[in-house]
């Protein structure tokens, strides 16, 4: 085949494809005159051989062709009327009017359903609920949340749940459709911070609003927008839904709490990752303890009518509830009260806040007769000694945790620092330092010694080459999303993966690690032993979020708990309680906690620290429980640090105060 030279053949057959799609893309009647020939060329062929083949056919040849007219004109239901050449064209013609029209009509009806599909699949249309929980943003806690508040729905009280992120709708239920289960799960795409999208999803109804903070160096001036797209769609008024946000900069977090109203909560993400990283490095298993405070699977914090109690001690409701563990008050001020004194006296219109199943297992019931005072134990928990700790890596959150750990660290410890990057030198504390003397924080940075060097810790001779004899604690923080070419955990699991191996060099000796992880599904691959302190940020992000939006009044509890002052979660020797080798009730265990000052709300199998799932952890065990402690079991309580200084104390009732309102209810502030 001839063929221009530097140029390859050309088949017949491509040429031929190539000239029919020419034709076809000049305009819609080419395209109807291709179809129509088409099937001409298919439909008379086949109706003469039809005819011409039919033993009852005519035996003239007009007879004949009117038979193949009549089956052609049949198949295409343009009439099968015969005569005159003149009739079978009016005839003809009638049919294609017919045909043109039904068709068109079919077009219509069909181009409008395909319109309203894809408007449905973008996620566009509107959404009339009422007192559903709206979820504004996509973020890595998006998963999370939506699990959890579908997990705490009570059977037969199910709320729709909408989620409104500027992804595909599609997208967005496949990746969810594993943790939504059969819930009213609701999708729309769009972006939340523009009112006209946001005002779809009827913020002003739902009964909880949700904002996530999205990913990148953007993310809170995006939540701030979507704070004021609120405020113009719902209002400004009391009457406007409870508002729940995150951002990761407390920089930003004054702004946030303007734009949101004062009835809205504000978590500060990065902050509260850095005091749960702290509080783990000194009380190995607090991780565990939290998570499973955090999420729905379980036990957690409710709150319930203290009638019962009204005008007794504190105390006497520690030992009043079979099934569920008190451990604070919510007074009829709205002040939170977490483990105070046992004189405290429950007065009228006071709320108890307990850990329970749910609500139904925190009815009042007398247990002091299960109480066993024989086995009760006379030893006071040893005191702790300076520490001496390493943190590996270092990123945005990293000056948070080495301020947590100056606040919780005994005095005379060490703390060293080991990153490659250029020395940083931690963020000093703001609020401190410039409500107190300078004597007063001279102190404050006393107590932990912070040292630093630079290593490459890229390279796995550096971290080989680490001794890690003289630590007591160990802090690994992966670099944050942008900083490299890798994933932030890609460094965290080679770093794990090098600490084990110099575990086992070291003899067997036991590394107390507290590590870092941005995505849960890399928790498995973490290695660690089994029950160790992996900390998931954004996961703990979701509980957090998640709890506070099934009850607003907790926002004060997990505050607390989660600060480096006041009441904290600890886990003590069970010694400390009742004597090693007796066997003794939870109740026992209760009332020994609260002579001390503390409530008890669980324990630490040490038999079981390493079997999954709950790694020997138990909360809110019977009263009536009786089992043999051992010297390697722990009890978990809700106690106050006596190392909390005056100064600090002061800081904190300072910031209630400035927090509460004219009614006297206390508007959180994510940290205090």
């Amino acid at each position: 085949m001839a063929h221009t030279k530097g140029r390859l053949p050309v088949s017949l057959r491509d040429r031929a494809r190539y000239r029919f799609d020419r034709t076809l893309a000049r305009s819609t009647g080419t395209l109807m005159g291709w179809l129509i020939l088409t099937c001409l060329a298919v439909v008379v062929p086949v109706s003469v051989l039809l005819v011409w083949t039919d033993p009852e056919s005519p035996d003239s040849l007009s007879g004949r062709l009117t038979a193949a007219w009549r089956t052609s004109a049949e198949t295409l239901r343009l009439g099968a009327i015969s005569g005159t050449p003149l009739r079978m064209v009016l005839s003809a013609l009638l049919g294609l009017v017919a045909l043109l029209c039904v068709s068109t009509l079919i077009g219509v009806i069909t181009n409008s359903l395909a319109e309203r599909m894809a408007e449905l699949s973008r996620g566009r249309s509107t959404v009339l609920e009422q007192g559903h929980v709206l979820v504004l943003g996509w973020s890595d806690q998006v998963t999370t949340v939506v699990g959890e508040l579908v997990a705490a729905q009570a059977p037969g009280r199910s709320r729709a749940i909408v989620l409104l992120a500027d992804r595909d709708k599609t997208g967005m239920e496949q990746a969810l459709a594993a943790r939504a289960g059969r819930a009213r799960l609701i999708c729309r795409s769009g972006p939340p911070s523009d009112p006209a999208v946001l005002a779809l999803v009827s913020p002003g109804t739902a009964s909880t609003v949700l904002v996530l903070p999205p990913g990148g160096p953007a993310s809170d001036p995006e939540v701030l927008r979507v704070l004021l797209a609120l405020r113009a769609v719902a209002g400004e008024g009391p009457d406007g839904p409870p508002v729940l946000a995150a951002v990761r900069d407390d920089r930003y977090r004054a702004s946030a709490r303007l734009a949101a109203g004062p009835q809205a909560t504000i978590l500060e993400t990065d902050a509260v990752t850095a005091r749960l990283v702290a509080q783990c490095v000194g009380r190995p298993g607090l991780s565990l303890v939290l998570r499973d405070l955090l999420d729905f699977a379980g036990d957690e914090f409710h709150l319930t009518d203290a009638t019962a109690f009204s005008g007794a001690p504190f105390g006497t409701a520690l030992l009043g509830h079979a099934d569920s563990c008190v451990i604070g008050l919510l007074t009829p001020q709205g002040r939170t009260l977490l483990n105070p004194p046992a004189d405290t006296t429950v007065t009228p219109g006071s709320r108890l806040i307990v850990l329970a199943r749910d609500e139904a297992g925190a009815r009042p019931e007398d247990c002091r007769h299960l109480v066993d005072p024989s086995v009760i134990s006379g030893d006071r928990p040893p005191p702790e000694n300076p520490a001496r700790l390493l943190m590996l890596g270092w990123n945005r959150r990293a000056p948070l945790v080495v301020e947590q750990l100056r606040h919780t660290a005994r005095p005379g410890s060490v703390l060293d620092i080991v990153t490659d990057r250029q020395l940083p030198g931690p963020r000093e504390p703001e609020a401190e330092t410039a409500t107190g003397t300078e004597a007063e924080a001279a102190q404050e940075v006393d107590r932990l010694a912070v040292r630093f060097r630079s290593a490459h810790l890229s390279r796995p001779e550096t971290l080989l080459g680490l001794d890690l004899t003289p630590y007591d604690g160990l802090v690994v923080l992966g670099p944050d999303p942008g900083d490299g070419p890798d994933r932030p955990d890609d460094w965290t699991l080679v770093t794990l993966l090098a600490l084990r191996l110099l575990e086992q060099r070291a003899g067997g000796r036991e590394l107390r690690v507290v590590s870092e992880l941005t995505d849960d599904r890399n928790r498995p691959l973490a290695p660690v032993d089994p029950g160790s302190d992996v900390i998931v940020s954004g996961e703990l992000t979701g509980l957090l979020m998640a709890q506070i939006a099934q009850n607003h009044h907790l926002a004060p509890v997990f505050d607390e708990l989660f600060a480096a002052e006041g009441s904290l979660l600890c886990l003590r020797p069970a010694g400390t309680y009742v004597r090693v080798g007796c066997e003794a009730t939870f109740a026992t265990v209760v009332a020994a906690a609260r002579d001390r000052g503390e409530c008890a709300i669980g324990y630490r199998r040490h038999d079981r620290r390493m079997s999954a799932p709950d790694y020997g952890v138990r909360l809110n065990p019977p009263k009536g429980e009786r089992r043999e402690w051992g010297a390697g079991d722990h009890v978990v309580v809700v106690t106050t640090d006596p190392t909390v200084s005056a100064r600090t104390a002061g800081t904190v009732r300072a910031s209630v105060a400035d927090t509460a309102g004219e009614d006297g209810v206390r508007a959180p502030q994510w940290p205090v």
